[in-house]
């Protein structure tokens, strides 16, 4: 498998493993969705549901690969998808912390860009 194909697998992985520990979990009071779109390589966890009048909607994780590297948009599991995909034999080096800013991605153990 090429590396592009083995990166979506590997994403739709550990956010399918979220998601289920999540459904399992007592405290969870909505429901929660994934989507993945390998045609653009934006990979989503959400909570979606109503609570009474009140609409939820929250990204809990939001992925794409990019310049064929992981940009990790938004994380935010407790452990951190980059921890995750790195047990899984990512470099650190093609994992993109792109909720910093870029200047501080430069401080970071990961990938600027």
């Amino acid at each position: 498998m090429d590396k592009l194909g083995e990166y979506r697998k590997l994403i739709k992985q550990v956010l399918t493993e979220y998601d289920n520990l999540s459904r399992k979990s007592p405290e969870t009071n909505y429901e929660t969705c994934l989507a993945f779109d390998d045609n653009h390589d934006n990979y989503l966890w959400l909570a979606v549901d109503w609570q009474g009048s009140k609409r939820i909607k929250y990204t809990y994780v939001h992925v794409r690969i990019k310049n064929e590297k992981i940009y990790i948009e938004e994380d935010y599991t407790e452990e951190g998808i980059a921890t995750e995909l790195m047990r899984l034999g990512v470099t650190n080096n093609d994992i993109v912390l792109a909720f910093h800013p870029p200047d501080v991605r430069k401080f970071t153990d990961f990938a600027t860009a």
